[in-house]
């Protein structure tokens, strides 16, 4: 991973142990990012111009839900979306 000053935090590994998705100030905003488990193939997988954060995969490694500040109604109103998890 390329070191940067900022925010990384909320890392979760993957079902399989191969993937690693997580919180990053890198980009500018909190966007989410994955990496392979040795620090190579990095990503950024959401981009918006405010909060993501709190990546997680399901049980079985399908779907990726992380909270976020889109389409909230108040401001600081936090949303949870699930994504479906593509290789």
């Amino acid at each position: 991973m390329v070191p940067h000053d900022g925010y990384d935090a909320e890392a979760t590994v993957s079902p399989k142990g191969d993937k690693v998705v997580f919180t990053s100030q890198r980009g500018g905003d909190l966007d989410i990012y994955s990496m392979n488990l040795d620090g190579t193939d990095l990503k950024q997988l959401t981009f918006f111009d405010s909060f993501d954060g709190f990546p997680m995969f399901t049980a079985d490694g399908k779907k990726l839900v992380f909270a976020s500040n889109r389409f909230n109604r108040q401001p600081r109103d936090t949303n949870v979306f699930i994504a479906d998890w593509i290789e």
